[in-house]
């Protein structure tokens, strides 16, 4: 099975299944010299963690990240990060009836037209649960990015479930009441009518779609390579991978289709240093307006990115509904008894983010905006404040040891070159590199 690996300088690759032991990823081509912090990528777990409100599954998953790999003493070391993330809570016997009598609109299907087999519990590799992997991804790409020399910062809120649609809020208003409802809406009064719905649709034993709203601000001109790996392209990917998702837009979007050439074209001026949205430096041309949503030609404009996601409704439903079992040859009533969400966007927030930062890093890697190899930009500088500090005295019990020669070198207090090696001519095994070669 491919498919599993995104990016292409920062990728992270992804395992696990929604009732399998364990979740994780591995994200290759971080730099080294980045300062990171399990705590903070838990903190961006926590926010997509399942059971966390009364409008999210009930399913009890702490969903604590391991780092295991590509960090040493708190920095990266520009090897592999492999992170770990244990199933707690998985309960596979609801699902037993729909092992060969597919649960309508979900993935048990197709996986097993495609395979022949499938992981049945939970959905398997096809749940939305993975996405906890692509969240700890960027939270990795959210400290590379806060650390290096360019202030990209994102932020998303859901402007509707059903029907119902959230006013225009500006960034400030995003970042100070996204987090402050359950439904993670930037338009309070609207947050609690959208709460309401969701109430009374999972009472009724339905869901409801809806849409994120999501800026990226500080992101630098230039980025992104014509045709199929424009920026466009990729942040289209990096969205419709993102499960139950049905459309992607940017800037004007769908309403692109009613405005004239003449009204969507866009004036130039110089930056008169007032355009504090906009990374540029005064004197520069740039846009006037920004309906193209931060991109001209699938290339960063260095104007906030912006743009919509949206989630058909969750397919796991408890109402009636019908399938056939392949098995027995009958037709069957499904009932998707569990723990599942009455609507995605709310926690759809958090991975809308993580993607949107794995796309912006990678692009700023493949640009050379951040030296791939290590954040400090010093190639060739092996004395670094990052670099592991060897300890003053070697132990006593060491099996190896590095003796300090006298002034005149001629070894007398630490022995010939080969002292701390062994004698090279026995044969045993322990030659010289017996201890660094494993």
């Amino acid at each position: 099975m491919n498919g599993n690996e995104f990016g292409r300088l920062f990728r992270f690759t992804t395992f696990g299944e929604s009732h399998g032991e364990a979740m994780g990823c591995t994200v290759s081509g971080c730099p080294a010299g980045v300062e990171i912090s399990e705590e903070e990528i838990q903190k961006e777990l926590d926010r997509r963690k399942p059971g966390q409100s009364m409008i999210t599954t009930s399913r009890g998953e702490p969903d604590e990240v391991s780092i295991k790999s590509g960090t040493l003493e708190g920095y990266t070391t520009g090897t592999p990060i492999g992170m770990v993330i244990q199933n707690k809570d998985a309960r596979s016997g609801k699902y037993e009836p729909f092992i060969t009598a597919p649960r309508p609109s979900h993935g048990d299907y197709t996986y097993s037209a495609k395979f022949g087999t499938r992981n049945w519990g939970g959905g398997g590799r096809s749940s939305a649960r993975e996405t906890v992997n692509w969240v700890a991804a960027g939270a990795v790409a959210k400290q590379v990015l806060r650390q290096s020399d360019h202030d990209v910062r994102v932020k998303a809120h859901v402007n509707q479930i059903g029907d119902i649609e959230a006013t225009d809020v500006t960034w400030e208003e995003m970042l100070e009441h996204t987090e402050e409802n359950e439904v993670r809406c930037a338009d309070p009064e609207k947050a609690e009518q959208m709460r309401e719905a969701i109430d009374r649709y999972q009472q009724e034993g339905d869901s409801i779609g809806g849409s994120v709203y999501f800026e990226c601000r500080g992101v630098p001109r230039g980025l992104g390579a014509p045709r199929f790996d424009s920026f466009a392209a990729r942040l289209g990917q990096a969205m419709f991978s993102i499960p139950a998702t049905t459309a992607v837009e940017y800037g004007q979007g769908r309403t692109a289709r009613e405005t004239l050439g003449s009204e969507r074209n866009e004036d130039w001026e110089f930056d008169d240093g007032t355009r504090d949205d906009v990374v540029s430096e005064e004197g520069d041309p740039v846009p006037i307006g920004n309906d193209h949503g931060g991109l001209q030609g699938g290339i960063t404009t260095g104007e906030p990115i912006y743009g919509e996601v949206t989630w058909h409704a969750p397919v796991s439903i408890p109402k009636s509904q019908e399938t056939v079992d392949w098995e027995t040859g009958e037709r069957k009533e499904a009932k998707v008894v569990g723990r599942h969400d009455p609507s995605l966007p709310p926690r759809a927030v958090p991975v809308v983010e993580a993607m949107l930062r794995v796309t912006v890093l990678d692009f700023l890697l493949l640009a050379g905006r951040i030296n791939p190899d290590r954040l400090d930009d010093r190639p060739g500088e092996y004395d670094t404040d990052y670099h592991p500090e060897s300890p003053q005295y070697d132990p006593d019990d060491a099996e190896t040891a590095a003796k300090t020669l006298d002034d005149e070198g001629d070894g007398s207090d630490g022995g010939d070159a080969d002292a701390s090696g062994g004698d090279t001519d026995t044969n045993d095994g322990s030659d010289a590199n017996a201890d660094g070669g494993s």
